[in-house]
């Protein structure tokens, strides 16, 4: 199936690994110009050549952090300098916070909505005039389950993947007219340097514990229907569909990558 994205011009943020870098190797195997946005600049540099490697597309990286402000403005600006149009946004950001609401400080909530919130707001500012220029484009906002079913100790991180959520849906009928479609894949248990992360960091107190098993062990807590963690591929090829020009007919939507997890639709 094309997918019509030959040529398009995508921003990724988070695109240094896990789903960002899994969305854009697959928007460059379709042919799209992809402009990825991490904060460690070798693992950015990293990703961009393996994927280039793997693709042989092109692939842009462009070191910052989303929640400063002047990020955007030359994440931006070097976009257009380069490739002189914006197609599709992805606004993937973001790191996992959860704590019970008495334990999150003034300072958590200030990074957090600095980073996922207003990241994602001032990049959706910032492109909105340039997708009009061509005629519409794609906004794809990472959220999580917890931000449509939140559960216990979820804070700041439930309250504002909730906020993305509710920006998708206003922003899909403020941008209908102008042929920019906004929808949101709402995250499950998928695979992420921040689950390994946080296995290297268990490992240190237990050299026996293998990535394999702490999966194993996220998945019965949770109680994945489908039994298995998710590949970070499965949602990069999701996130890929809704940029694409096969997705004209999609806008608001909430899709869950969660292999059956939420409780709700």
């Amino acid at each position: 199936m094309d997918l019509g994205l030959k040529d398009k011009v995508a921003i990724i943020t988070g695109g240094s690994e896990g789903i960002g870098k899994a969305a854009a190797q697959r928007m460059a195997e379709e042919g799209a110009r992809v402009v990825i946005v991490a904060r460690r600049p070798e693992v950015l540099k990293a990703a961009a050549e393996e994927i280039q490697k793997a693709t042989k597309g092109t692939v842009l990286p462009v070191q910052g952090d989303v929640a400063e402000p002047a990020t955007i403005t030359r994440v931006v600006q070097t976009t257009l300098d380069n490739f002189g149009r914006i197609d599709i946004l992805v606004n993937n950001a973001g790191v996992s916070m959860a704590k019970p609401f008495e334990a999150v400080s003034d300072d958590d909530w200030e990074s957090d909505f600095s980073l996922k919130v207003w990241g994602a707001v001032r990049f959706i500012r910032a492109v909105i005039p340039e997708m009009r220029k061509v005629g519409g484009g794609r906004i794809i906002n990472v959220t999580n389950l917890g931000g449509r079913t939140p559960g216990p100790s979820s804070m700041p991180t439930s309250i504002s993947r909730a906020a993305g959520i509710a920006i998708t849906k206003g922003l899909s009928k403020d941008l209908a007219k102008d042929n920019i479609l906004v929808n949101t894949v709402c995250i499950g248990l998928i695979k992420s340097g921040q689950h390994e992360r946080r296995y290297a960091r268990q490992k240190q107190s237990n050299p026996n514990l293998t990535l394999d098993e702490v999966y194993a062990e996220s998945v019965k807590n949770r109680g994945v229907p489908l039994g298995r963690v998710g590949e970070a591929q499965e949602a990069g090829d999701v996130i890929t569909f809704l940029a694409s020009e096969r997705a004209s007919y999609l806008t608001g939507v909430a899709i869950n990558i969660d292999g059956g997890t939420s409780a709700v639709v």
